[in-house]
Parts: structure tokens; sequence; C-alpha cells
């Protein structure tokens, strides 16, 4: 059965920073491009980054360019955010997600498995 679980939200303070992880099960991690998609609050998905299998091409939006940072441990089948300098606009339900293919894709339509989600709020 192929899970992703998320985990490392929380509610931080404008400024803050914090770690997502999360770990996937039951297919093979390393082969899979790995994205983090987000959902605000009434409103739809938000692409926000991507890496490939290896670990050494990533891609984020503009929205959090500089400031996260999308890391993956394929001995630990555990992908990563560091969100530095987070913003109140950062308050959203976080997702992982697989995509069945090797190259770097925003379109969130094409991710086959994700995870239930982890919440961050970003308010002082």
């Amino acid at each position: 059965e192929v899970q992703l679980v998320e985990s490392g939200g929380g509610l931080v303070q404008p400024g803050g920073s914090l770690v997502l992880s999360c770990a996937a099960s039951g297919f093979t991690f390393s082969s899979y491009v790995m994205n983090w998609v987000r959902q605000a609050p009434g409103k739809g998905l938000e692409w926000v980054s991507t890496i490939n299998p290896g670990g050494s091409t990533t891609d984020y939006a503009d929205s959090v360019k500089g400031r996260f940072t999308i890391s993956r441990d394929n001995a630990k089948n555990t992908l990563y955010l560091q969100m530095n300098n987070l913003k109140p606009e950062d308050t959203a339900v976080y997702y992982c997600a697989s995509a069945p293919y090797n190259s770097l894709s925003r379109a969130i339509g094409t991710y086959n498995y994700w995870g239930q989600g982890t919440r961050v709020t970003v308010s002082s």
C-alpha cells in the first residue's frame, strides 16, 4: 500500500521557520519526482516545489523562491521542505505528492500519490 505521511506543520509567527517532512512507503521512492503542493483556506491547490529523483534538480514557485528549500533523503524515503521567513500568506495545508515520471513538472493534475496534508499557520 502506498503511503505518504506529512508531518511538521504547526503555528509559527511571521518570520519564523518550519521543516515539513513526508515519509513515503509502498513504492520506489528514489525513482520518483517528488513535489510539495499547498492549499490556502478557501483557495485551490497551488504548486510549491519539486525535486528530481536524485535530488540534484529543484524548482520553486516564485512566491517561495529564496525562502523555501526542498530536499530528499532516498535512504530514509523522506521528502523535506525547509521553510524560512514565513509569511501569513504561507498559511495553508501542505501536501506532498509523487509524480510517475522523471522530469520536473508543475502540473499537479498529473501527480499520482498524495499525502493527507499537514497544516501550517503563520500568525502573530
